[in-house]
């Protein structure tokens, strides 16, 4: 415990030293004023909402494939779903299996839930409840689709 106070007060003196003295060491750290202060917003700071759903990046480009020839998808085959690859697959599911929430590319339990129709419905091996959790089961026939536009698109 006395080596690792010592080896901190060594790093701080030398900081101090280096930011302009040991006597301003303590006001030259203080937090900074208004004019100096960096300041993100949670847009620049926010991470892509990235949702595979299990899918390594081969399968999730099969399945951005897949959207771009039937569902209007637009943006790159890069192997993430982001938004714009859920918007693409909540405007078919909207179309063919009961998706009523917004386009929003959000993959809440709505999605999931007529996600969840669609692999029933297809033979995509899907056996579970319709129940908006994308769970094991559902993962494993969304992985059974993406295989499928892998090997088809």
């Amino acid at each position: 415990m006395r080596a690792m106070t010592k080896a901190l007060v060594s790093v701080t003196t030398a900081v101090g030293i280096a930011a302009g003295g040991l006597a301003t060491a303590g006001t030259s750290f203080a937090a900074p004023t208004q004019d100096t202060q960096a300041v993100a917003s949670a847009e620049a700071v926010a991470p892509l909402a990235v949702v595979n759903l299990g899918l390594n990046a081969t399968q999730a480009k099969g399945v951005q494939r897949w959207l771009r020839a039937h569902w209007s998808y637009t943006d790159s085959i890069d192997g993430e779903l982001g938004p714009n690859s859920w918007k693409a697959f909540q405007r078919m599911l909207k179309a063919h299996h009961g998706y009523t929430g917004a386009i929003d590319g959000s993959v809440g339990s709505g999605t999931v839930s007529a996600l969840q129709r669609f692999l029933k419905n297809n033979g995509w091996g899907y056996t579970g409840a319709i129940d908006g959790i994308a769970g094991s089961g559902t993962q494993a026939a969304f992985k059974t689709f993406a295989n499928w536009c892998v090997d088809t698109y």
